[in-house]
């Protein structure tokens, strides 16, 4: 790849005289800017493009974004096509010898996902698998490692420290999901975000637009989908924080016409983390949140507070 070519080709003008300023980095969505930031610590500043509610998808860079990335140091996305209309931006940013690197095109292949109906490419939503975010997290040690080697062991100690409590995190997974009865386990969202997640945690999982949200999801996809609501006897649905309610919606409706009762089950966080300052304005928080919602709204057992007893009900995404 073009740009994965560029970005270790640029690595050789970091000069060692730069090995103690603080590193001034960019990164695009909450989930990369986050882990970011947990493995830079002291020795850098995360700017984050991307905020609570905003769909990568969709997001256009701004002047303003275009003016950081050309300033910093180093540039983190998520890769994959997920920020596809910035592709142009970060490819410029490189060949002008900014140090950029794609998070999820730097963990091996192995641990991504091709669905079926979208060939040839990969899905995304890696880090709806806490185990495979964690691979991004030691991709992310890695390139600091490359860039400012002076502060390679910090790098590698914070990331080994942050996967621990990935490690627990996903563990939370496992155990919230499997208490869920096996025939319950069918998660409905908006979109397919969450293909990761199932694969993890084994519940099936289905969205009503595809991988991207600029697809949009056609009457028939959405009758097909209210018949199986109808005939599997699901009785809630979940909605996403940084996608319209509107496919949801019909699909309540839609079943409702049949003699059929569905709810919104929660509102998950998919492709944005929630409010800044937070708890789960991180990405831990945000999966905490996620797991403990689905595991509740599908008749699973989950405490009201979660992983490690953190969430709070005034935080919730309206």
């Amino acid at each position: 790849m073009l740009l994965k070519t560029l970005i270790f080709t640029q690595m050789a003008l970091f000069s060692a005289s730069d090995a103690d300023a603080a590193l001034e980095i960019v990164a695009t969505t909450g989930m990369v800017a986050d882990i970011v930031r947990h493995v830079v610590g002291e020795y850098g500043t995360v700017d984050s493009l991307m905020g609570e509610g905003i769909d990568p998808h969709l997001y256009k860079p701004t002047a303003s974004d275009a003016r950081k990335i050309m300033h910093a140091d180093m540039i983190f996305y998520s890769g994959l096509l997920l920020e596809g209309r910035m592709t142009d931006t970060f490819l410029k940013a490189a060949r002008m010898g900014k140090v950029v690197f794609p998070v999820t095109e730097l963990i091996e292949e192995t641990y991504l996902l091709e669905p079926p109906e979208f060939k040839g490419h990969w899905d995304p939503h890696v880090w709806m698998d806490v185990s495979a975010w964690a691979h991004a997290v030691n991709a992310i040690a890695k390139a600091l490692c490359e860039h400012d080697p002076a502060h390679c062991e910090v790098y590698t100690s914070n990331a080994k420290k942050y996967n621990e409590q990935l490690t627990r995190l996903h563990q939370y997974a496992l155990d919230s999901i499997a208490s869920i009865p096996i025939e319950q386990r069918i998660l409905i969202t908006a979109h397919d975000a969450f293909n990761y997640f199932g694969r993890a945690y084994g519940i099936e999982v289905i969205g009503i637009q595809g991988l991207s949200t600029e697809s949009e999801a056609g009457i028939e996809d959405v009758n097909r989908l209210v018949h199986l609501l109808v005939d599997k006897g699901i009785t809630a649905v979940f909605v996403e924080s940084s996608v319209s309610d509107r496919n949801v919606n019909a699909l309540i409706e839609g079943a409702a016409s049949k003699g059929h009762t569905v709810v919104i089950g929660g509102r998950l966080y998919s492709d944005a983390m929630g409010k800044g300052g937070t708890y789960r304005g991180t990405y831990i928080g945000m999966l905490d949140h996620n797991i403990t919602t689905i595991t509740k709204g599908l008749g699973g057992s989950a405490t009201e507070l979660g992983f490690a007893s953190t969430l709070q009900q005034e935080e919730v995404v309206e």
